[in-house]
């Protein structure tokens, strides 16, 4: 249960970090931004898999570049879903999707599966 409030608190924050530096993305107020990080997280957990295996064929032909878009899509189906998640555009929300995933992927590597803080040592 940690792990999971940890996992949409990254999700929110990487949510709350695109919408402050993208100009085309804006959520009305806090509830829908942890809403949106939810939803999010089970549209990746649910659809995202779908479209990846049925798109692999152009993502393979584009060298994995196609992703990118597939997340952004990702996106934009939450901000659809949400009337108080506003994404201007397709473009909007790839860039969006590249900031989610860089602070996702940066917090990650500080928390572990049950929602701890993990410390790394390494031995001489």
């Amino acid at each position: 249960m940690r792990g999971l409030l940890a996992r949409i608190l990254i999700t929110a924050f990487g949510l709350w970090m695109a919408d402050s530096l993208l100009d085309g993305m804006s959520f009305g107020d806090m509830p829908s931004l942890w809403i949106a990080a939810l939803l999010l997280g089970i549209v990746n957990a649910v659809v995202r898999p779908l479209v990846v295996i049925l798109t692999f064929p152009i993502t393979l032909i584009t060298l994995g570049l196609f992703l990118l878009v597939i997340n952004g899509a990702m996106l934009f189906l939450v901000a659809g879903m949400m009337p108080a998640f506003e994404i201007s555009g397709i473009g909007t929300a790839m860039l969006g999707a590249i900031i989610v995933g860089l602070t996702g992927w940066v917090a990650n590597g500080f928390v572990g599966s049950k929602g701890k803080v993990e410390r790394w040592s390494a031995k001489r």
